[in-house]
């Protein structure tokens, strides 16, 4: 299970991201974007992020996964299309010289830290 290993990067990554001046904030959620290509099982993602977001920072976060398809240009006519199959030629032009522009990603798009102004409005929790 690969998305143990994406959990615990996204925990480094979003905890060496918080501000100095915030070190003590709690982060209130982590949004994503998680090309299809990545077969990242986006619910099995949250558990092990879950499990492994406990005694840091991020324990209780929300991840937020916006999956986005894969999509293609066409190398010879410059078409663009969304692969919903496994067939890598050009609809247009019958081309096989493609170029992937999205479906790969797997980056972290913000992470949004809770204030204490918000954390005393919800009596500290």
């Amino acid at each position: 299970m690969h998305e143990m290993g994406i959990a615990m990067e996204i925990i480094e990554i979003a905890s060496q991201s918080i501000p100095e001046a915030l070190k003590g904030a709690k982060v209130h959620s982590v949004r994503l974007k998680i090309g299809k290509l990545t077969a990242v099982v986006a619910e099995s993602l949250r558990f092990c992020f879950d499990i492994v977001s406990r005694d840091t920072p991020l324990n209780g976060a929300v991840l937020c996964i916006e999956e986005t398809p894969v999509v293609a240009r066409c190398q010879e006519c410059a078409g663009e299309w969304t692969l919903e199959s496994p067939s890598f030629s050009c609809p247009a032009c019958g081309s096989g010289k493609l170029m992937l522009i999205s479906g790969r990603e797997l980056d972290i798009e913000a992470i949004e830290i809770e204030d204490e102004d918000d954390a005393h409005a919800n009596g500290g929790k």
